[in-house]
């Protein structure tokens, strides 16, 4: 009667999601093999075609280099700013004024933001001015990937603190006390209890970092538009210019490799984390 009960509740959602999300995919990987005009079957030409794209390889690359240098560095800023709030319990008002805010801010207020300080005749550039420094466009140079790095930290680096924080909350406070009177010092306590801990805490905040890393794009969007700086020209970018121009194959194709290589990337977290539990 549970079994059935818990069944009714789930029942909704599950409707939901194969209406939703199963079926619409199912499509996009059946237009993915043919002409979005006349629905002649192209076998797999479309993914050829995507593959050879310029702006495609371009897009993948920019990419993968904002996601090697973001993630890497908001989970260990986050998990550094986490250790000293976590020990710190004083620290909370100011964790709460200076990493929480981001979180409330809006995008579009974000983006304004952004433009008055960096547009070639923002703020910055008259700070400079004071120093007898020529300024710039930052939004049309190299700095704008770094400018967006910044935002993307900035903006989620709270967010990350806080499952940091509910992570080291799952580690008994009876552990450490049982290696300090063992001798163990600060530095035993976290290599040997608090980091091995967090492996499982370590998957779920990178698969959460991540997903967040894709919606940065909006901040992008709104300050460089349709066709920004290449150096923050990613995938984003080019699947919002196909659907401008109704490029419905490619679209179609370019969005069943990356479902595919986020799944394996998924996958392959999930293995890993199941390892360290055994172990």
């Amino acid at each position: 009667m549970r079994n059935r009960t818990a069944y009714l509740f789930l029942f909704p959602s599950l409707v939901g999601t194969v209406v939703f999300v199963l079926i619409p995919f199912a499509d996009v990987i059946r237009r993915s093999f043919f002409k979005a005009v006349g629905n002649t079957f192209v076998g797999i030409t479309n993914y050829r075609d995507v593959l050879e794209n310029k702006a495609f390889q371009q897009a993948v690359v920019h990419t993968l280099r904002f996601l090697s240098i973001c993630l890497p560095l908001l989970l260990v800023l986050s998990f550094g700013a986490a250790l000293l709030l976590y020990h710190l319990p004083a620290a909370k008002a100011l964790f709460q004024t200076v990493f929480l805010l981001p979180m409330a801010v809006p995008v579009a207020s974000l983006v304004v933001f952004w433009k008055i300080i960096f547009h070639g005749n923002g703020l910055l550039n008259e700070w400079l001015k004071l120093l007898h420094i020529q300024g710039q466009d930052w939004m049309n140079t190299d700095a704008a990937f770094w400018i967006l790095v910044f935002s993307y930290i900035w903006k989620n680096l709270g967010y990350d603190v806080v499952l940091w924080i509910a992570a080291l909350s799952g580690v008994g406070d009876e552990q450490y006390e049982a290696a300090r009177v063992s001798g163990a010092g600060s530095k035993e306590c976290f290599f040997y209890i608090t980091l091995p801990q967090m492996k499982p805490g370590i998957v779920m905040i990178s698969v959460l970092s991540f997903v967040n890393a894709f919606r940065v794009f909006r901040e992008a969007y709104l300050i460089a538009g349709d066709y920004p700086h290449e150096s923050i020209y990613m995938l984003q970018h080019l699947f919002n210019n196909w659907f401008t121009k109704l490029d419905i194959q490619k679209m179609s194709a370019a969005a069943v490799m990356m479902a595919f290589s986020v799944s394996v990337l998924l996958y392959l977290l999930e293995r890993w984390n199941e390892k360290q539990e055994i172990e």
